[in-house]
C-alpha cells in the first residue's frame, strides 16, 4: 500500500480514539464510515449554480415536490447538492452543529441521502451530539482531503475496504466475509475477458461494443469497477453498464457511490440478498463476476431457497443444494441463470471459491449434483489455485473458477486446471490475514499462460507447462459402488447374550422373560452350531421344555440377534426368496471411473482378496468432483537411511558444541 493510502487511512481510523470508551468496538463503522462516506460526497459534489438553486426555489414556490429527476437531468449525475453549504461551514460551530450537520446531509441529493440512510447516519448524530462528540468527530473529518483529484475511485474504494477490514476483525465478524484484493480482481478480470480481446478491440467493432456486467455480492464494487475499466482500456469506445447487489448496507452505500460516480445508473445496484431476493429478476449479462461469502450458512433463507428448489430448473437451485453450512454453489447456480443465451453472444463468468466446493458431498449429494450439471452441460472453462494468504480476513487456499456457454472447436468438453499457488511474493508489511500479493508482472504472465491454455494443445516447451492440465470433462465423473460379502454367522448361547438380551425394549413387557433366561442358560457351553436350522431346533426344544412354546415375533428376534455371531468359517444367511444377505459390517464403497466397467473391478481388484463379493447395483450413486490437487501431485522419494544419520550427526554436533559453550 502506499504511504498516502496509509496517512489518509490511520488519520480515518484516528476517530476510533474519540469514540473509545463511549462507543464500543463493534460500533465504531457505524460512526466511521458514514462520516467517511459524507466527506466523499462533500468532496465530489459540485456546489449547485445560482440556476440550479432559482429552479429549486421555483418548484417549491409552486408546490411541486417530485421534482428532483428533473434536477437530475440538469445537474447529469445523481450525486449533487441543493445548498452552497459546504461541510466545513456545517460543522463550524460546535453549539449549533446538531442542528446544521443534519440539515446539511439532508441538502443533498435523494440518493446520495439515501446512501447515508444505509447506515442510519441521522442517528447517530444525534447520539454522538448527546454524548458531546458530535463536533470532534465532524471537525476531525473536516481535516481529510478525500477530492478525487487527491484520492481516485480505485484508492477510495481500498480506503474502504481497509477500514470495513478492520472493523470486520474487532467486531468478529465471519471470516468469510472478506473482500477481494485489487490484484486479485485485475487477475481474475484478465482471465475472463482474454478469449474476447478481440472482440472487444477490433476495429469493426469499436463503434458496437455494448457490454453488461453484474456481481450478484458486489461489496463495495471492486471487481465491476476493474471489469469496467479494463473494457474502457480495451474499448474507450465500449458501452459498459454495470449491475450489482449487495447484503451489507455500508458495502451497498460504498459502491453505489463509486458508481454513480463513474456515471452508472443508480437503480443498478440494488441492496438485499441475492439469494433470497433476486432484485435483478429475468436480467442477462455478457460478464458475471463475484467473490461471494463462502463457508457462511444460508440457515436464514433455507425455506425461500428450499422453495425455489421444488421448483426444478423453473427456479434457480434446479441442481442441487449445497449443505446448509456453505451457500457459495447457490450463488454461482444464481449466476448461471442469468448467462445469456448463445443465440446472444453467450457469456462468461468468474468466480471466488475455497476448496470446499471442488469436493465436498458425496455421490448424489447436493455440491456432487451440481457440479455435475455444470460439467454435463459443459460450462466449466477452468479452474484457477490461486495462492494462499491473498485476502484480509483469511488466509485459506482459494480457486477462480472460470465458466461459460459458449465453447468453441478444441475447448469443447475439456476443462484447464491451472496452478498458480506459487505465483505470489511476500509483502513487506501484512495486513490483517493478507501476507501475499500477486505482482503486476505475475499478473501479466499468468494471463499469457492462460491464453496459451486455451488453445488445449500447449506447448512442451512452454515455462509454465506443468502447472497446466487439460482434463476431459468426463474424467471428474465417477461411479460409487457398493461391494456387498455374504452374512456368515454362527450360533451360540454366551453369557454376553443373557446382558444383551436384558437390556432389550422387546423383553420389558414380556412376563415369562426369567424362565427365557433361564432356558437360555442352559445352553451355554452348547455351542457354537454351524448351522441355522440345527442351532433352531436345540433352542426350540428347549423352550419347550421350559414351558415357553413359540415366542413373540418382537421376542424371538430379540433371542436371535443375541445368539448369532459373525464368523468367518459361519453359515452363509438367506431370505425367505433364497437370495445371500449382505454382511453390513463388510460393506465397502469403492469409486471407479466413470466409464469403467464395475464388474472387470470387482474381478481385478475384489475377487483375488474376496471371491464371493458382489455388487449391488441398486446402490450405485454417479458423483462428480474434481481433485485439483490430485493432477499436480509430485511424489517424493523418501530419504535414505544414511542421509538421516548425517542430519542427526550434524545436529548432535551442534548441540556439543553449544554445551561447551555454556560450560565454559
Amino acid at each position: 500500500m502506499s504511504a498516502k493510502h496509509q496517512e489518509l487511512v490511520g488519520l480515518i481510523w484516528s476517530v476510533a480514539d474519540l469514540l473509545r470508551g463511549d462507543y464500543r468496538q463493534s460500533e465504531y463503522g457505524k460512526v466511521i464510515l458514514p462520516f467517511t462516506v459524507l466527506r466523499r460526497l462533500d468532496c465530489v459534489a459540485p456546489n449547485p449554480e445560482p440556476e440550479l438553486l432559482a429552479v429549486i426555489d421555483e418548484y417549491e414556490e409552486m408546490g411541486i415536490q417530485r421534482y428532483e429527476h428533473r434536477l437530475e437531468e440538469r445537474v447529469g449525475y445523481p450525486l449533487f447538492k441543493k445548498t452552497t453549504t459546504t461541510y466545513q461551514e456545517a460543522v463550524k460551530d460546535a453549539k449549533s452543529i446538531g442542528e446544521k450537520l443534519p440539515q446539511y446531509v439532508k441538502s443533498f441529493s435523494s440518493k446520495a441521502v439515501e446512501i447515508l440512510e444505509s447506515y442510519d447516519f441521522l442517528s447517530q448524530i444525534a447520539r454522538l451530539d448527546e454524548l458531546g462528540l458530535l463536533y470532534q468527530v465532524a471537525h476531525k473529518f473536516a481535516e481529510i482531503d478525500l477530492h478525487p483529484k487527491t484520492v481516485d475511485n480505485h484508492q477510495m474504494g481500498y480506503i474502504f475496504e481497509d477500514l470495513i477490514r478492520r472493523f470486520s476483525e474487532i467486531s468478529n465478524d465471519t471470516a468469510g466475509e472478506h473482500f477481494t484484493p485489487r490484484e486479485v480482481v485485475r487477475l481474475m478480470v484478465n482471465l475472463l475477458l482474454v478469449p474476447d480481446e478481440e472482440s472487444l478491440t477490433g476495429e469493426d467493432r469499436r463503434d458496437g461494443v455494448v457490454k453488461r456486467i453484474f456481481d450478484p455480492a458486489c461489496g463495495t464494487g471492486g471487481m465491476l469497477a476493474e471489469a469496467h475499466d479494463q473494457i474502457l482500456r480495451m474499448n474507450p469506445d465500449a458501452t459498459i453498464t454495470v449491475y450489482g447487489q449487495e447484503l451489507n448496507p455500508e458495502s451497498y452505500a460504498i459502491c453505489l457511490s463509486d458508481m454513480i460516480l463513474k456515471g452508472q445508473t443508480a437503480d443498478n445496484i440494488k441492496l438485499g440478498n441475492s439469494i433470497s431476493n433476486d432484485e435483478h429478476l429475468g436480467k442477462t449479462f455478457d460478464y458475471l463476476l463475484a467473490n461471494p461469502p463462502f463457508g457462511v450458512e444460508w440457515k436464514k433463507v433455507k425455506s425461500f431457497v428450499e422453495k425455489e428448489q421444488r421448483e426444478g430448473y423453473e427456479g434457480r437451485f434446479g441442481a442441487g443444494l449445497p449443505r446448509v453450512n456453505d451457500g457459495s454453489l447457490l450463488f454461482l447456480q444464481h449466476m448461471l441463470r442469468k448467462m445469456k443465451p448463445v443465440r446472444d453472444g453467450g457469456s462468461r463468468i468468474g468466480i471466488v471459491f475455497n476448496g470446499s466446493p471442488l469436493f465436498s458431498g458425496g455421490a448424489e449429494s447436493g455440491e456432487s449434483n451440481i457440479r455435475r450439471w455444470i460439467l454435463e452441460r459443459d460450462w466449466l472453462e477452468a479452474v484457477v489455485a490461486l495462492p494462499d494468504q491473498l485476502f484480509y480476513n483469511t488466509g485459506i487456499a482459494t480457486y477462480f473458477w472460470i465458466l461459460t456457454n459458449r465453447k468453441k472447436g478444441a475447448k469443447k468438453d475439456k476443462v484447464i486446471l491451472f496452478d498458480a499457488r506459487d505465483h505470489s511474493v511476500k509483502m513487506r508489511r501484512s495486513l490483517g490475514e493478507k501476507r501475499k500479493l500477486i505482482t503486476e508482472e505475475q499478473i501479466e504472465e499468468l494471463t499469457a499462460a492462460y491464453e496459451s491454455a486455451l488453445e488445449v494443445s500447449i506447448d512442451p516447451a512452454h515455462p509454465m507447462r506443468d502447472k497446466i492440465k487439460v482434463v476431459g470433462r468426463a474424467e471428474f465423473g465417477y461411479q460409487r459402488i457398493t461391494i456387498e460379502r455374504p452374512l456368515r454367522l454362527i450360533f451360540e448361547v454366551r453369557d454376553s447374550s443373557i446382558d444383551e438380551l436384558a437390556h432389550v425394549k422387546s423383553l420389558a413387557g414380556f412376563e415369562p422373560s426369567k424362565t427365557l433366561f433361564d432356558a437360555l442358560r442352559a445352553l451355554i457351553g452348547s455351542g457354537p452350531f454351524g448351522k441355522k436350522l440345527e442351532f433352531a431346533g436345540v433352542l426350540a426344544e428347549t423352550l419347550n421344555n421350559a414351558g415357553l412354546g413359540k415366542l413373540p415375533k418382537s421376542v424371538e428376534k430379540a433371542v436371535w440377534g443375541a445368539v448369532s455371531r459373525p464368523d468367518p468359517q459361519g453359515e452363509i444367511q438367506r431370505d425367505r426368496m433364497g437370495s445371500i444377505l449382505p454382511d453390513p459390517d463388510l460393506r465397502e464403497f469403492d469409486n471407479i471411473p466413470l466409464g469403467a466397467d464395475p464388474h472387470e473391478y470387482l474381478q481385478r481388484e475384489v475377487h483375488p482378496l474376496s471371491p464371493d463379493a458382489w455388487i449391488d447395483h441398486e446402490k450405485t450413486k454417479i458423483g462428480y468432483e474434481i481433485p485439483f490437487t490430485r493432477y499436480f501431485f509430485e511424489f517424493k522419494g523418501m530419504r535414505s537411511v544414511d542421509e538421516i544419520d548425517a542430519d542427526l550427526r550434524q545436529v548432535q554436533d551442534e548441540i556439543q558444541l553449544l554445551l561447551k559453550e555454556i560450560a565454559s
